[in-house]
């Protein structure tokens, strides 16, 4: 096995990963940047609609915290909001002076839009491509610092922890160069966990393939608590069948969802009173939080007013009343994407949608700052929940929260590691060659992780497509936008069969190198696992609250608002081959207890 050492490494190329390493490259670290893609291929490219940051005259961060909270249905932790809030313009600002391309207002400062659920106009956003944008200007500025040791295309298998009891900590990684075709130990101080959401596991999503839950199953198996998984955001607006986003923006710069008699519906479901067309009210009709507005797609669709398509009902977008230039302007890739993949004209035809996956509010416990139960490891994104978001995240509060908590979990990962330049404490340091009880464990339980992934490669006895499909159609079926015990309970017993399934999956591919067989195997690993958890974490809320809806209980629980924290029984020792199969225990915490101290 190939040892590296760093002083912090960090999990995931997307916005948040790379955040955190500029963080511990800017104040002289080493870091190291491993990502199973080109980095330019994180998900966070596809982010659409902006980042929310106060810079209007008529806002502050007192009305932005207002909005989170209200938006998190009781379960926002109120210091991490504040936290996020507080130095979300100084982000996007630093953001600029790095080469963010913002869309501008007639004065030259960055424009702002209104977003569902925010009282005031503060989502910053450059047209329609954000998350473009966003990840371009972070890598490119990656790219000054020298230490920042890049693994591109490096499967990550394991955090590796040293130690036991109140000793135990993260000594690093253990991964998998898929172009050498060789087993890494990359050794550190500190670990930040970077790896995205999990929205993948469901069939109808607007997530990448990349998507799957990596970090999540990576904190179960080393037994840290997943919390609130049970939250997962539909976004209202999705071109059916295809998984494409069709960004919020749209409704933020005057859009209208129009049933199939040509009528604003959603006044019919409790987001009324009606606005005038092509002028948005915080909050109320098309721009009201993401949870209200698709679950009025629900009670349409089963009321008869939505329009047959090929992937079940849709309604349509109405953009044509803003115009033709003003949609180039400010929405060129709605209309791109509506002509090349629906055949829409949207300045001229309304453009059909209906809700899928998209966002897991839920993640990895943390505190504002990504620091996690185990010490020495970190967790800062959609992997990580840190209680901004608590029951359903507001529209643009994510792409600040990867650029805030990234940074902020970079900084604690570099301290807790110690001095810049230290190259990654003495177990990492040990692990590189040095003697000691320490590198010696670090090195035995990398090299147990490594050896159980390889002996995946050419056995196992059921296709991972078989299992995949699956997985997709009970999730979709009995955990999508309303759920209830019956449902939840057979996508339990549909989910435990499948991880044991899962467990034994064929890998047929026996390859070193690029074995993208294998690749989807260990995927589909994770997301089981995570599935698992999900559901879970919804039987156990006997409550309807933001995201997550029960038709048998429609109503918030009396008493104070809980989180959920979902726990593999068995994980927490010795690093697991899988956390497949192992019982899942679920607990409760009342908000303002535990990791969200800030």
């Amino acid at each position: 096995m190939r040892v590296e050492t760093v002083d912090v490494v960090v999990v995931g190329g997307g916005a948040a990963g790379l955040r955190a390493a500029l963080e511990v490259a800017g104040a002289g670290g080493v870091v190291g940047l491993v990502s199973k893609v080109y980095p330019l291929r994180s998900h966070t490219v596809a982010a659409e609609g902006g980042a929310a940051g106060v810079a209007g005259p008529d806002d502050d961060v007192e009305h932005h915290i207002a909005d989170t909270l209200a938006g998190g249905a009781g379960l926002g932790e109120p210091e991490a909001v504040r936290f996020v809030v507080e130095r979300a313009a100084e982000e996007l600002a630093r953001l600029e002076r790095w080469g963010m391309p913002w869309s501008r207002a007639d004065d030259g400062r960055p424009a702002l839009r209104r977003f569902g659920g925010m009282s005031r106009p503060r989502t910053w956003f450059a047209a329609d491509r954000t998350g473009f944008h966003l990840l371009h200007t972070l890598f490119q500025t990656s790219l000054r610092f020298g230490g920042i040791r890049r693994f591109d295309e490096h499967l990550v298998f394991d955090v590796v922890p040293v130690g036991s009891g109140a000793d135990r900590r993260a000594a690093g990684v253990v991964a998998y160069d898929q172009r050498s075709g060789e087993p890494v130990l990359i050794a550190a101080g500190a670990v930040v966990l970077a790896t995205g959401g999990a929205a993948r596991i469901y069939g109808a999503s607007t997530n990448a393939g990349i998507v799957t839950g990596d970090g999540l199953a990576m904190a179960l198996r080393a037994g840290l608590a997943l919390r609130d998984m049970e939250f997962v955001q539909f976004h209202p607006t999705c071109l059916p069948g295809t998984g494409i986003l069709i960004t919020e923006a749209a409704r933020g710069e005057g859009g209208l969802l129009l049933d199939a008699a040509g009528r604003r519906y959603l006044a019919d479901y409790g987001l009324g009173p009606q606005t005038p067309a092509g002028a948005p009210v915080a909050a109320r009709m098309e721009l009201g939080p993401r949870d209200l507005v698709s679950q009025a797609f629900w009670r349409a669709d089963r009321a008869g007013r939505t329009t047959p398509g090929p992937s079940g009902g849709v309604v349509h977008l109405d953009l044509r009343h803003l115009g033709a230039e003003r949609i180039a302007d400010r929405l060129p890739q709605v209309a791109d994407l509506a002509r090349r993949f629906v055949g829409v004209d949207a300045a001229t035809e309304l453009i059909p949608v209906r809700p899928a996956a998209h966002y897991t509010m839920g993640g990895i416990r943390t505190d504002a700052r990504g620091a996690t139960e185990l010490p020495g490891l970190y967790a800062a994104g959609e992997c990580a929940s840190t209680g901004l978001h608590g029951a359903n995240r507001l529209g643009s509060n994510s792409l600040v929260e990867t650029l805030v908590v990234g940074a902020a979990a970079g900084a604690a990962a570099l301290a807790w590691a110690g001095a810049a330049g230290d190259a990654g404490a003495a177990a990492a340091a040990g692990a590189a060659g040095a003697a000691g009880a320490a590198a010696a464990e670090v090195r035995d339980r990398a090299a147990a992780v490594a050896s159980a992934r390889l002996a995946m490669r050419g056995r196992g006895d059921e296709p991972p497509a078989r299992i995949r499909d699956e997985l997709w159609r009970v999730l979709d079926a009995d955990v999508g936008i309303f759920r209830d015990a019956q449902g939840l309970a057979r996508a339990a017993r549909t989910l435990d069969d499948l991880a044991r399934r899962a467990a034994e999956v064929r890998v047929t591919d026996t390859s070193a190198v690029l074995n993208t067989d294998w690749a989807q195997a260990l995927e589909l690993v994770a997301m089981v696992d995570v599935a698992r958890a999900v559901v879970a974490a919804a039987s156990a809320r006997a409550e309807s609250r933001g995201a997550h809806q029960r038709l048998d209980r429609p109503e918030p629980a009396p008493g104070p608002v809980l989180h959920s924290e979902v726990r593999a029984a068995a994980a927490g020792g010795e690093v697991r081959a899988a956390a497949a199969g192992a019982p899942l225990v679920v607990e409760h915490r009342p908000v303002g207890d535990g990791m969200a101290r800030g």
